[in-house]
């Protein structure tokens, strides 16, 4: 749960006293040797997940693609791959009951509440001029000076340092800053607000399916509370991505219980979320503007390196932005193949949902059932957030397809003949899918800039 809880929250962006410890690679160590030791005295067996293979060849493909094109940066790319394969596989691995999952869930939901509400907070705060330092990017943290401002202008207005440059933005709790006029975010790895609005919008179904296990009264809050945090948290955070997949969440559910007839009800019960978040304008236009460029970019590394790709985490290496596209990025870093193995993943993760939630049909299975429908929303969000968002290697994205391999396991533990693989068919499949993708953002970036 410590890992969670870091991967999460980040208390070391949080604290200035905490900043230098290496308190990631000291849980990673000391979740290892808590496995082991699960494993010595026979809590944990050895029961691999359906995606393990396909990870293993994931992430050995990335080094490959490294050793092959950047090989001065072997070392730092297997050290961020290492930490990114121990997120996945303990929690894919660790965990053996639905007792644990729920309590894995109720931490990812508990970690989803407190981003939210420190987003919400930061967003209802007054704007306040925010110093960014020499060399900094306008959109990084920058220092907030304290005085309080309604247009830009007014900050370089008798500032107190004449040589920095400055936002007018939302400051909340921790000195943590809007960006963007106003879009809230979080820190570390979820500083941008595309990115919170997604991550808070997956961890609702959990949220869901907690309550629907068991509906108690405290469960119920929890589920209010939750919805409440992470919806403020998606208006605010004025994603267009963000909404799409808050409402793909919560439109699985409506499907789900009403059927198709539901859609227009849950549609007109989007529609604020639709009306107070987004944005448009100028900023908007240009933002589709740099989306496309980077797509553009992005094409033309596929057909120049359609093997091997660029190299792991080299995008930024050949365009001054990352793809803002997981699958696009995939192909341009890792060719078509890790393109492949990496959309293989994400599908057995949605796969291992619909098989438990459509095969396990008796009455003992319904706490199942109900995990297999979150694990379905889950990734139904996903699968539409990572098409905004350069997540293909993000640590909170495989620690959800850890925890479809904790859902895996704790099915078999209560029925050991179900299993779940990639067929054939799911290999033409997906492969079929992601020929599919590249083809569809050629086409669209030659209409859109010739």
């Amino acid at each position: 749960m410590g890992l969670i809880v870091l991967v999460f929250v980040r208390p070391f962006d949080l604290v200035e006293e905490l900043q230098g410890i290496p308190f990631l690679y000291i849980f990673c160590g000391l979740a290892i040797f808590g496995y082991v030791v699960d494993l010595k005295l026979r809590i944990s067996e050895w029961r691999f997940a359906p995606h393990l293979a396909w990870t293993v060849a994931f992430l050995a493909w990335c080094l490959l693609t490294v050793f092959v094109r950047v090989p001065a940066e072997l070392v730092r790319s297997t050290i961020a791959l290492v930490i990114v394969f121990i997120v996945y596989f303990l929690l894919a691995h660790g965990v053996r009951t639905f007792k644990a999952l729920e309590l894995v869930a109720l931490t990812i939901v508990a970690c989803s509440i407190w981003v939210g509400v420190v987003c919400v907070h930061q967003g209802l705060q007054p704007l306040s001029c925010v110093a960014i330092g020499a060399g900094d990017h306008l959109s990084s943290g920058g220092v907030p000076d304290g005085r309080q401002c309604e247009s830009l202008l007014e900050c370089y207005e008798d500032s107190p340092d004449p040589e920095a440059d400055y936002r007018c933005e939302h400051v909340g709790w921790f000195g943590l800053s809007s960006t963007a006029r106003g879009r809230v975010r979080y820190v570390g790895i979820l500083q941008d607000p595309n990115e919170v609005a997604m991550v808070l919008s997956v961890a609702l179904p959990f949220a869901f399916a907690l309550y629907q296990v068991r509906r108690t009264r405290k469960r119920f809050w929890i589920l209010l509370v939750s919805f409440l945090c992470i919806g403020g948290a998606v208006v605010l955070s004025k994603s267009r991505g963000g909404q799409l997949v808050f409402l793909m969440v919560c439109g699985v559910y409506v499907v789900h219980r009403f059927g198709w007839r539901g859609i227009v009800p849950g549609a007109l019960l989007a529609l604020p979320i639709l009306l107070l978040g987004g944005r448009s304008g100028s900023r908007a236009d240009s933002s589709s503007l740099e989306r496309l460029e980077c797509m553009f970019e992005g094409i033309e590394m596929v057909k120049t390196w359609p093997f091997l790709g660029a190299g792991y985490d080299q995008f930024t290496e050949h365009h001054h932005l990352t793809a803002h596209n997981s699958y696009l990025l995939a192909a341009a870093e890792l060719g078509f193949i890790g393109m492949f193995l990496w959309s293989i993943i994400l599908y057995l993760c949605f796969k291992i949902g619909v098989v438990a939630h459509r095969t396990l049909d008796h009455e003992e299975a319904r706490v199942a059932r109900i995990w297999g429908l979150a694990l379905i929303a889950s990734f139904s969000g996903l699968a539409i957030g990572t098409f905004f968002l350069s997540f293909t290697y993000h640590p909170i994205l495989w620690l959800y397809i850890g925890f479809a391999g904790a859902f895996y396991a704790a099915v078999k533990a209560h029925q050991r003949d179900w299993t779940v693989r990639a067929s054939a068919w799911d290999v033409v499949l997906v492969g079929g899918g992601d020929l599919a993708i590249i083809f569809a953002i050629f086409v669209y970036t030659r209409l859109k800039l010739g």
